[in-house]
């Protein structure tokens, strides 16, 4: 058990290196074992490449081709038994004469979902499911939520003092929180297909809202929530890599206003109204067919609220500085109407906390 703990840790820590690479595919890493020893290792790189498990099939050493019949598989996702835009995995499994599966958790896509351990144990193969499942299922939560709902998962993420404070009473922000927790925030973008903010944080931050670390990143998509088209055409995200920004508005904006994004390279989502706002839910299920199916929103308070206020939330993100502002009118986190009654607080569930710099991050899940 010891050693099956350690092969499928590394199985999980090679599927990490997927992450925004492989959206809207699960994260997976695999690992070959035959005689105590690690004879190949893979993992899902990149959206429409090979599976995790081919790739650890064809790591393997020429010397070492032979000992892949009555090796063990370990491997993080249950294997695919359909024909995507790869082969089945279950096939090659049993052509190279794997002897042993050891799979971290069933594949939420309904597709699969148990379909590959049957053809796997129908075929003689052992099979054993479940090892590390937890971690390997919060790995891959925004692969089964998008797979089952078709809707992206959603993380409410911000940046605050110690008293609830995103801003200064002047609006001012640059910066709340250290370098390790925004350099974090970047790493963040990357997993994610999307970043969102509503029109205020373009009007007053201005912000690129890309991901600028050394290597090789992805950049998300840019979606900003402007009911009127008020974003100016000067502002970063028309300006810089626009093809990447979707503005999501509604009939309420004016023509020539829709007609100027366009011309900047922008995309146009028109939306429903909704409380005399861009319909957040609409917008959701627009993306989620678009195949994107994550969005982080970074701001501001009134896009937070309704956000949480529709249920679109699955999970916020929490950055806390050790500084205080105060103001009355410095703006906080989360804005809007507010939530009259204590009992229908939204709450949180699974709560986290751990230290980033001189800051601390919470983290917790919506309870559903």
């Amino acid at each position: 058990m010891t050693d099956d703990l350690k092969y499928m840790k590394r199985a999980i820590s090679l599927a990490k290196r997927g992450a925004g690479w492989v959206n809207p595919n699960p994260m997976v890493g695999a690992i070959l074992v035959k005689g105590g020893r690690i004879i190949g290792e893979g993992f899902h790189e990149y959206f429409g490449g090979d599976h995790a498990e081919v790739n650890a099939i064809n790591a393997v050493p020429d010397a070492l081709k032979d000992e892949v019949a009555g090796s063990t598989l370990y491997v993080t996702l249950e294997p695919c038994s359909h024909l995507g835009k790869t082969p089945p995995c279950v096939n090659l499994i049993v052509d190279k004469k794997i002897s042993n599966v050891v799979i971290g958790t069933t594949d939420p896509n309904p597709v699969v979902n148990g379909r590959g351990i049957h053809f796997l144990k129908s075929r003689g193969i052992d099979v054993e499911v479940g090892l590390m499942e937890p971690q390997i299922k919060e790995m891959n939560e925004i692969f089964s939520k998008y797979i089952q709902s078709r809707s992206p998962f959603v993380v409410l993420k911000s940046a605050m003092t110690m008293d609830g404070k995103i801003a200064t009473v002047t609006n001012a922000s640059r910066w709340i929180t250290g370098e390790p927790s925004r350099k974090l925030v970047h790493q963040l973008r990357q997993q994610m297909s999307a970043v969102m903010v509503g029109v205020d944080t373009v009007l007053f931050d201005d912000p690129l809202l890309n991901i600028r670390l050394k290597g090789t990143w992805k950049n998300p998509l840019k979606i900003i929530a402007d009911s009127h088209c008020r974003i100016s055409p000067e502002s970063k995200v028309l300006t810089i890599d626009p093809q990447l920004t979707i503005v999501a508005t509604t009939h309420l904006a004016e023509k020539e206003k829709v007609k100027n994004i366009a011309r900047a390279g922008a995309q146009v989502l028109i939306c429903p109204l909704k409380d005399g706002r861009v319909d957040l839910g609409f917008v959701m299920k627009s993306l989620g067919s678009m195949g994107i199916d994550s969005v982080m929103i970074e701001g501001g308070s009134t896009l937070a609220f309704s956000a949480l206020q529709e249920g679109l939330v699955d999970k916020v993100i929490s950055f806390i500085a050790p500084k205080i502002l105060g103001g009355a009118n410095a703006p906080t986190s989360v804005g809007g109407a507010g939530i009259s009654a204590m009992e229908d607080a939204i709450a949180l569930i699974n709560m986290r906390s751990r230290k980033i710099g001189n800051d601390f991050m919470l983290e917790g899940w919506i309870k559903k």
